[in-house]
């Protein structure tokens, strides 16, 4: 039996790691086997679907406001504790932050990791586990596990779009993420929409998509909306209190049937629906598929929205394009960077 890939998924909350079985370097060429929108862990009839299986999952919190150095120890001793004395053919790595994918370091990220930016990744890696290091962005690992293991299965082309803390995206085409000359495509959350004037985004800039219709974004639209609402005074401190703090919240009061959420969803879902129906013009992929804590909450508001924000900008070509929940599992981010090990360990057998 092929050794294990080890696999980690640096985030701004915690760092997850497993080793991951049963990938084939290059893998089934796209388009190769009929589509079955499984997840991981699971095969077409015909058994010729790759069935990866994820041993040892661990996780812990990151340490993301003690630095660089914290950051890569506590990743570092995670990813020892997983290994457990295995031999492994290589190591993925995907991080949050843009990633120079050649070098296996993080050249731009926000305050959410103190210090991440300029971090060279790789090096400690190769140098503690003598094995091949691969680093990608989070997001471009999480499309790759998509493409491969979830809705994007037996297709060409599949565009994620991830909505929840943040909003990103990752365009794969033919088993490879699109990751641009920097290393930053896929900020499909950093574009300007109409609504969103004036609202500061996390990038330092006001009027773009995040701003707006991240998770954080639709709990403040809901706050200025209720406070409209009272006439356009400010809001009482009782009702203020009583706000929605989070997205949980939020979608609760959703559900209970509160006017200011459920605008703020709706508006929410028509700019993100209007976003991705300007992508599907632009990259044409055979399936979106949908991640995050936003397009998970089964708010049914924010969906209809969606696609009706997709319908007013969608060319009539590309407008039947499948939007399908993301299904590779909470797990896609590590499948995602184990075969981009893979594939960095066997350049020659990468898919085509």
């Amino acid at each position: 039996m092929p050794d294990p890939v080890l696999a980690l998924d640096l985030g701004g909350t915690k760092i997850r790691a497993a080793l991951v079985h049963g990938i084939e370097p290059g893998g089934p060429a796209a388009g190769s086997h009929a589509a079955d929108g499984s997840g991981a862990g699971t095969g077409d009839a015909d058994g010729a679907a790759e069935s990866p299986r994820l041993e040892r999952v661990a996780e812990v919190p990151t340490p993301a406001s003690e630095g660089a150095a914290a950051i890569l120890g506590a990743a570092l001793e995670l990813a020892e504790r997983v290994r457990g004395g295995a031999r492994v053919s290589a190591v993925g790595i995907s991080s949050a932050g843009v990633v120079d994918t050649v070098r296996g370091r993080i050249t731009h990220a926000t305050d959410s990791l103190t210090g991440w930016a300029g971090t060279d990744v790789s090096a400690p890696f190769e140098h503690r586990f003598g094995a091949p290091v691969a680093v990608l962005n989070d997001v471009h690992a999480h499309g790759i596990g998509e493409a491969r293991f979830g809705a994007g299965r037996g297709r060409d082309s599949l565009l994620l779009m991830a909505v929840g803390t943040g909003i990103g995206g990752c365009q794969v085409q033919g088993g490879q993420a699109v990751v641009g000359a920097h290393g930053a495509a896929g900020h499909v959350g950093h574009v300007p929409v109409p609504g969103a004037e004036g609202v500061p985004c996390p990038c330092g800039r006001t009027g773009h998509l995040e701003g707006l219709a991240s998770g954080p974004g639709i709990v403040r639209l809901a706050e200025r909306l209720g406070a409209a609402d009272s006439g356009g005074a400010a809001v009482p401190t009782s009702t203020s209190s009583a706000a929605p703090r989070d997205g949980r919240e939020l979608a609760a009061a959703a559900a209970r049937g509160d006017r200011a959420s459920l605008e703020a969803y709706r508006r929410a879902g028509r700019a993100t629906g209007r976003v991705l129906g300007a992508l599907l013009n632009v990259l044409d992929p055979d399936v979106v598929a949908l991640t995050g804590g936003v397009a998970e909450a089964d708010v049914r508001a924010w969906r209809e929205a969606l696609d009706a924000g997709i319908a007013e900008e969608a060319m009539d070509v590309v407008a039947l394009t499948p939007v399908l929940p993301a299904s590779a599992g909470s797990h896609a981010a590590l499948l995602g960077a184990a075969v981009r090990a893979l594939e960095t360990a066997h350049p020659g057998r990468n898919p085509s």
